[in-house]
């Protein structure tokens, strides 16, 4: 049995890719045994007990920047531990260990560093993160979600740096049928449709800016909505429902979405902006201004430019720009054909199966 140590978590966006690269790995190599390490109040907490893989929770804390004087559950929390950390490397004694980020990766990371055990990285966004930053430079290999985030990694002259893509759940082979799509959602068959979401709990601005649009019955004619609001907001935004909008509070696994629909309004997350360029869906990015250095806007520039995407800042978000931007794009077929395109070429849907083929090679 050849163990693998997997550590990130925190938020979905470091927890799942490590969860999609530990899945495809066993695929290749059965003898391969996934273990999870995590913190105890990110989202691995209710995530992981659901898997197939065995997992420790440590008492890992972030670093607390506007609340300094609490940090000293940080460092409590680090001590403690690093001696669990010590156990479970003498018990499981892990070959590598593969970091997806967020403040539940980086205990771990520095142990296989202290201790010679050799690690690897994988970074969703575009900007990376703090953790990253730091264990860049020793690290065997960095796979790249957005492969501008290579710009700004202090990478070792050992260390191969490698734009994989984000691993996420890829799209079905043969693509489902949009028009039977559509009819599954009870939408219409003519004109486009557009997705809306803003992740499991919902974007609250993007979803006032939808309402207000459609309150106005500014909707082009041509146009039907499909409406993920998230869990917390559903009820408010219920009441829009009609033929042509359909809203739903939650959707998972989002294929049958995604394969309904002609262009999308979303949050610039790594995975979800990864997913809708596997799908060759064109975007209508509107970053979270609050995120982690900002990494949203950077991933949302990152696919503008690439063509990929139009970038909308929430500030600038009402129903007046959303219905400018979504009547541009529809009236100029070439352009929406274009961002298809880019988001095409952006895309890697086969990015778990890539980083888990050279872990197995680095196994032997």
């Amino acid at each position: 049995m050849t163990r693998v140590l997997f550590a990130g978590g925190g938020t979905g966006g470091h927890l799942y890719p490590g969860l999609a690269i530990a899945r495809a790995l066993v695929r290749l190599r059965p003898d391969v045994r996934p273990f999870f390490v995590g913190a105890q109040r990110g989202i691995e907490r209710d995530v992981l007990p659901g898997t197939e893989f065995p997992h420790l929770l440590l008492d890992l804390h972030p670093l607390y920047r506007p609340r300094v004087w609490s940090n000293w559950k940080t460092l409590v929390g680090a001590v403690r531990s690093w001696r669990r950390l010590g156990a479970l490397a003498r018990e499981e004694r892990p070959r590598v260990v593969v970091g997806t980020g967020g403040y539940a990766s980086g205990l771990a990371l520095a142990y296989a560093w202290a201790h010679g055990i050799p690690y690897l990285l994988q970074e969703q966004n575009s900007h990376p993160g703090l953790t990253m930053r730091l264990f860049a430079r020793r690290a065997r290999e960095v796979y790249l979600g957005f492969p501008e985030a290579g710009r700004m990694l202090p990478a070792g002259g050992a260390t191969a740096l490698l734009d994989s893509g984000n691993p996420i759940e890829p799209p079905p082979s043969p693509r489902p049928d949009r028009l039977a799509a559509r009819a599954a959602w009870e939408l219409p068959a003519d004109g486009r449709t557009l997705l809306v979401f803003g992740g499991s709990q919902g974007a609250v601005p993007i979803n006032d800016a939808v309402a207000g649009w459609v309150k106005a019955r500014r909707l082009p004619d041509e146009l039907s909505v499909l409406w993920v609001t998230g869990k917390g907001s559903y009820d408010r935004y219920a009441p829009l429902a009609s033929p042509r909008v359909r809203i739903r509070p939650y959707v998972s696994p989002m294929a049958s979405a995604y394969a309904a629909a002609d262009l999308a309004i979303a949050r610039a997350g790594a995975m979800g902006t990864a997913e809708m360029c596997a799908w060759g869906i064109p975007a209508i990015l509107v970053p979270l201004p609050t995120a982690a250095a900002d990494h949203q806007t950077a991933n949302a520039r990152a696919l503008a430019d690439a063509g990929a995407a139009v970038l909308v800042p929430q500030r600038e978000l009402d129903a007046d720009r959303l219905d400018a931007v979504v009547r541009g794009l529809l009236d100029d077929p070439a352009r929406l054909d274009a961002l298809a395109a880019g988001a095409s070429r952006r895309a890697r849907p086969d990015a778990a199966e890539r980083i888990a083929t050279r872990i197995a090679a680095m196994l032997g």
